[in-house]
């Protein structure tokens, strides 16, 4: 994952960990990368509470070390409102780093505009704002900045960046998008695009599928890559599995294994 720092030089370390999925604009945590698109109008969660856990191991590449990470995050929902704290920690690289954030769904006639706000030990403060509109066809764009403060990049996705968006509802669980993001501050050049399918199942279980095609300067190479997540949800419980090469643009590919409940 990838550290900010003020010189707007990108400092690489070998662990990343996901957070949880709500409506947030990019620059927010999401379980499945990409999946920052809102969800339909009336969607309400039946659990307020979200508890995630992550385990997620790099190889070694491009000079950096090889080893896992961990993270815990518990995510509140209440209406269009979402808070979160999370802690992550790297042993290897003798690394934490204690997070908060808020996202949230604001409705202005047609338009759903979806603000966040990530913050971090060590002084880092990032933030997006994003604004979508349509029910069956749907379509969005937004920006993420940070302060560019040491930070451990949880998202996958470049957080100084555009986003843009659409894609199609069948109803309010099942959906096909796809998603742009694009870095449009330190590397311009690199960039993610998700093909994102969620479907709902019978007994209230559902799946999130996404492929992920990465293309950018890695390390002085331009390099392309896909890469896939895979994500069911029980009633309660759910469960995630992601390959991930070229982590945050670095030369070091990651398999990402997390779970979690809802209460």
């Amino acid at each position: 994952m990838a550290f900010r720092k003020n010189s707007a030089r990108v400092l690489q370390v070998s662990t990343v960990v996901a957070l949880a999925w709500g409506y947030a604009a990019r620059a927010a945590t999401a379980d499945i990368p990409g999946a920052t698109i809102a969800a339909a109008p009336g969607v309400v969660a039946d659990d307020p509470f979200k508890l995630s856990t992550g385990l997620y191991s790099v190889n070694s590449g491009g000079g950096r070390p090889s080893g896992p990470g961990v993270d815990v995050n518990l995510r509140y929902t209440r209406d269009d409102q979402h808070f979160w704290v999370g802690y992550f920690r790297s042993p290897a690289l003798e690394f934490s780093q204690p997070r908060a954030g808020w996202d949230g769904v604001y409705r202005i006639g047609p338009v759903r505009l979806l603000p966040s706000l990530q913050l971090a030990s060590g002084g880092f403060v990032g933030g997006s704002l994003a604004a979508e509109a349509g029910t069956r066809w749907f379509a969005g764009g937004g920006l993420g900045r940070t302060n560019l403060r040491n930070y451990a990049n949880l998202n996958f996705d470049p957080n100084d960046a555009v986003t843009l968006y659409g894609g199609y509802r069948w109803n309010d669980a099942d959906s096909l998008s796809v998603q742009l993001v694009r870095d449009n501050r330190l590397n311009p050049d690199q960039q993610n695009l998700h093909f994102i399918w969620r479907n709902h199942l019978a007994d209230g279980e559902r799946f999130t599928i996404d492929l992920l095609a990465r293309q950018g300067t890695v390390d002085d190479r331009f390099v392309r890559r896909a890469g896939l997540s895979l994500n069911y949800e029980w009633t309660r419980w759910f469960a995630r599995v992601a390959w991930d090469p070229k982590v945050n643009f670095t030369a070091q590919n990651m398999l990402r294994l997390s779970t979690g409940a809802r209460f």
